[in-house]
């Protein structure tokens, strides 16, 4: 037999969590045809593998790609840490449904609460859809490193029906009419299913609340239910946060809305300071609501969620006096001041040593620092000393050490700020919790402000390499079989003769993300954080390889993948 790829002499690790095995891995057609030794049979590609692991291609089912995948074949930055199938459209944030002249409903909801640039989403996307199905027709035409798949978001579904009334309003019963059919029509045509946000996170450049979070708990609710008419889809949230009694209710109201409609419910969890252990009692809700009847699973990150500043993205202190003018100027001549304005450089340091008295700052955007919970990034591996830490070893306050720390790196420092799951016992204990799955990037979102599409190849190194508190079979399986199961991707996810040939190859002595860097590469010239990982010999989607050692092979075989009912 002929192959179009072998991968040879590797060792398997097939996302079962079974024990690791030698082998090669032959693919025709695209799909797996023949794992084993294979010997003297023609290939037209092969990788050659030895001291590498072979795994299924990693599956995210938390990205914002949406914008991203009309200017980015190859969907960056998760294509660089192995991903080959990503799910968008999280946290109810699509570009669909929506008519073009109305785009500006779609850019006011994400281009704060997601950090999306508008300007990059005006240039680079080419506006041919109104409804659901029609966008994903057009993200099914693209040319596609990876594979995507899409839920359809209530922003855009709120602001399609209602207007500028979406951002005001309660839904009448005309408008929840039209929402409803325009869900069962997505879900039909092969959206996964809908999503929402029910998080104070999530506002307008101009601080109002994104147009879902202006729909009751009602609307939710009958739009969940009228998905559940239709037999499939998954209901994802962006959850709201509060005190435990507070939370305790909505955990029982969604297993509630998972029974009633039959579907499955599925949003992030995250261990946060300032509600110590609460995670633990909501598990505890969650378990017995699935053995109730109900379907839940949790997304979960396998790391802090971090805000990463520097004065090259922004700093806690750009809005505040004296810092507002001068954070306008080029860096050159901020990092030109610094150095021969000493009276300017102190009056900077005693505005951002003194304490924040204003509102609480929420979502990704940075926020007055902890001193003690605000490290200096100098490097990708975990210590990182913190700017109160640094400042007490030079005797100097910590705004002024974090500045001292930036100038000796002519302002390209990093600065890394926890927003979550600043326990990382917690991080682990989340982690191997069965009702969780680790998958929680962001990919596509926040993109000056978190870098987390390292998601899987900080798993690899941090918590399997270093710590050793899982093994490479158990963290391989959470980030392929158990993600794909979740979503519904059953023909990939593992490496099984017939399955998918989406494949992942790398180094697990070497896996590990590279520290970011600031690019200037979206359109427009927008700014983001751009990250690679090392170890990673090669990313294969259908049987092509489309990244060799980090570089593009120019293959763009991804493919939108449609939910179950537009298979059938």
């Amino acid at each position: 037999m002929s192959y179009d790829l072998v991968v040879k002499n590797g060792m398997i690790v097939d996302g079962s969590g079974g024990a690791r095995y030698r082998g090669d891995v032959g693919v025709k057609d695209g799909k797996i045809t023949k794992i084993g030794m294979i010997r003297g049979e023609a290939a037209e590609d092969t990788i050659d593998a030895e001291g590498h692991i072979v795994t299924p291609g990693f599956v995210d089912g938390h990205t914002h790609m949406d914008a991203q995948v009309f200017w980015d074949p190859l969907g960056s930055c998760s294509c660089y840490h192995g991903v080959t199938t990503t799910v968008m459209g999280n946290c109810g944030f699509t570009l669909a449904p929506c008519r073009e002249s109305e785009a500006d409903f779609v850019f006011r909801n994400l281009e704060r609460a997601e950090d999306i640039s508008r300007s990059a989403m005006l240039e680079g996307i080419n506006w041919d859809w109104e409804t659901y199905p029609e966008y994903m027709d057009a993200v099914d035409k693209m040319p596609k490193g990876i594979n995507y798949a899409g839920y359809i978001g209530h922003s855009a579904l709120r602001t399609y029906v209602m207007g500028e009334r979406a951002f005001e309003e309660e839904a009448n019963e005309s408008d929840m009419e039209q929402m409803k059919s325009a869900v069962q029509e997505a879900v039909r045509a092969g959206a996964m299913g809908f999503s929402t946000s029910r998080s104070p996170s999530h506002l307008t450049s101009d601080d109002r609340f994104v147009a879902s979070r202006i729909g009751s708990d009602e609307e939710v609710r009958d739009l969940v239910m009228a998905m559940g008419e239709t037999g499939a889809g998954i209901f994802q949230l962006a959850m709201e946060r509060g005190e435990m009694q507070k939370m305790m209710g909505v955990y029982r109201s969604l297993a509630d809305l998972s029974k009633k409609s039959g579907r499955p419910v599925t949003f992030g969890s995250l261990s946060r300071k300032k509600y110590p252990g609460q995670w633990k009692a909501l598990y505890d809700i969650i378990e017995e609501e699935n053995q109730l009847g109900a379907r839940i699973w949790t997304q979960v990150h396998s790391r802090e969620i971090n805000s990463i500043l520097s004065f090259q993205t922004a700093t806690p202190f750009d809005s505040w006096d004296i810092w507002k003018d001068f954070r306008k100027l080029p860096l050159n001549e901020q990092l030109g001041k610094l150095k021969s304005d000493a009276s300017l450089k102190q009056k900077l340091i005693d505005i951002a040593d003194r304490p924040y008295d204003g509102p609480e700052i929420v979502g990704a955007e940075a926020r007055p620092p902890e001193w003690d919970m605000f490290y200096h990034m100098d490097k990708i591996r975990l210590p990182h000393p913190s700017i109160a830490q640094i400042g007490k070893e030079r005797g100097i306050t910590p705004a002024a050490a974090m500045i001292e720390v930036a100038i000796e790196d002519d302002l390209k420092a990093f600065f890394r700020q926890p927003l979550a799951n600043e326990n990382q016992d917690d991080a682990l204990a989340l982690m191997k919790h069965p009702r969780s799955n680790v998958t929680f990037s962001d990919s596509g979102a926040h993109v000056s402000q978190i870098m987390d599409s390292s998601l899987q190849t900080h798993l690899l190194s941090h918590w399997v390499r270093e710590r050793e508190a899982l093994t490479l079979e158990e963290a391989v399986r959470m980030i392929t079989y158990d993600t794909a199961t979740n979503w519904g991707f059953h023909d990939r996810g593992l490496l099984r003769e017939g399955m998918t040939a989406d494949i992942t190859v790398f180094d697990a002595d070497k896996v590990e993300p590279c520290m970011p860097t600031v690019e200037n590469d979206l359109p427009s010239g927008s700014k983001r954080l751009k990250q690679y990982a090392d170890g990673m010999l090669a990313t294969v989607v259908a049987g092509q390889t489309v990244l060799k050692e980090k570089k593009h092979t120019g293959a763009l075989p991804g493919q939108l993948l449609r939910g179950p009912l537009a298979r059938q």
